[in-house]
């Protein structure tokens, strides 16, 4: 009997190859893809679950000459991600979305619908890669570090690594563009999709607008000694770190250093004052088992960030992390992921930063 096999088809080059791999080595694969009802709007680059996408998706299947089902998991989004996502701005924070949609519906939902399709794995075309050590699965980096997106992956558990594969977590983009080439599928040439699927124009200020406009009030901007420099309007529409769009001549390029939730102030000063040496993690998810004791792990505070040496110390449900080196625009809602090597050791929410260099 030959496995059985789910690949999550977002009609983009890498989930084809990933397909088209499996299928190679001899899988029985059974193509998925996800919708969630989103308006085809006008954008740059494509998006993973809009209905072009879905027609390249069923264009692959075809020519693979496998089975290809449409899913729509609207309201999971709404549920896991869009929800989060708009609470976490409103209340000053910066949150990721595609990290929750790998944790509850690509890995959670999708995950199920496999297994209740009688799959025994659940592939995909995520850039990053799963190895068994001692009994325990680990999410390992990408051979190609521009692509890796094991950031985006820390929230897996080991019933979720147990039952995927990434077929291309051992390719380069360039060599998956030429398998793609290769195998002469009609997405070869397809240009990347963007991260964030559900927001028009790739505008997040539009989106929060229209779902939660009336919750985002005008504030003050507050120079670092307390001074009133301005208006803002809505710490939503504003990150940590953020220099552009602020409107406010100090006689210094000045960037967003802290936003205030509490009392809706946005607080500046110069890049110095965006840079902080530690910061405490909340909402913890661990690889294998919990950091229990003082440990030395690099550490990446968002995606395109360059993880960094840092001390790692445990109390209770938190983690503090005090880096070698101050990090520039430490942000309070995005990820903090640990690392060992190449190996993710786990992760968690930024909930609090210390500002300074230490």
């Amino acid at each position: 009997m030959k496995k059985r096999v789910v690949v999550a088809m977002s009609g983009g080059v890498d989930s084809s190859v990933a397909a088209v791999l499996l299928k190679d080595k001899g899988y029985e694969v059974i193509g998925v893809t996800i919708c969630f009802n989103a308006p085809e709007y006008k954008r740059k680059r494509p998006v993973c679950c809009g209905v072009n996408s879905i027609d390249d998706a069923r264009r692959v299947a075809h020519k693979l000459g496998i089975k290809h089902y449409v899913l729509n998991m609207q309201k999971s989004l709404e549920d896991y991600v869009i929800k989060d996502f708009c609470d976490q701005y409103i209340s000053g924070r910066t949150p990721n979305p595609c990290i929750l949609c790998n944790q509850y519906i690509k890995f959670g939902s999708l995950l199920n619908k496999a297994r209740a399709l009688g799959a025994d794995l659940l592939a995909t075309g995520h850039y990053a890669r799963i190895m068994k050590s001692k009994g325990l699965y680990w999410l390992r980096k990408a051979k190609d570090p521009a692509k890796d997106q094991s950031y985006f992956l820390y929230r897996l558990d080991q019933g979720q690594l147990s039952s995927i594969v990434f077929p291309i977590g051992g390719y380069t983009k360039q060599e998956v563009r030429k398998l793609a080439r290769r195998f002469a599928l009609p997405v070869a040439e397809k240009k990347e999709s963007q991260e964030i699927c559900f927001l028009p124009q790739d505008d997040y200020r539009q989106f929060l607008r229209m779902r939660a406009g009336n919750k985002i009030k005008p504030g003050f901007v507050i120079s670092q000694n307390g001074s009133i420099v301005g208006e803002h309007q809505g710490i939503a529409y504003y990150t940590v770190g953020q220099r552009e769009g602020l409107g406010i001549a100090v006689g210094y390029p000045a960037y967003i250093i802290k936003i205030d939730h509490k009392s809706n102030n946005i607080i500046i000063g110069p890049k110095e004052g965006a840079f902080s040496s530690e910061f405490l993690v909340n909402d913890l998810h661990f690889t294998g088992g919990p950091i229990k004791k003082r440990v030395a792990l690099k550490v990446k505070i968002r995606y395109n960030h360059k993880e960094s040496e840092a001390e790692l110390i445990p109390s209770a449900d938190k983690i503090r992390v005090k880096f070698r080196k101050p990090q520039f625009a430490v942000t309070p809602g995005q990820a903090a992921v640990f690392y060992t090597g190449d190996k993710v050791a786990g992760g968690g929410r930024i909930a609090k930063t210390f500002r300074g260099r230490g």
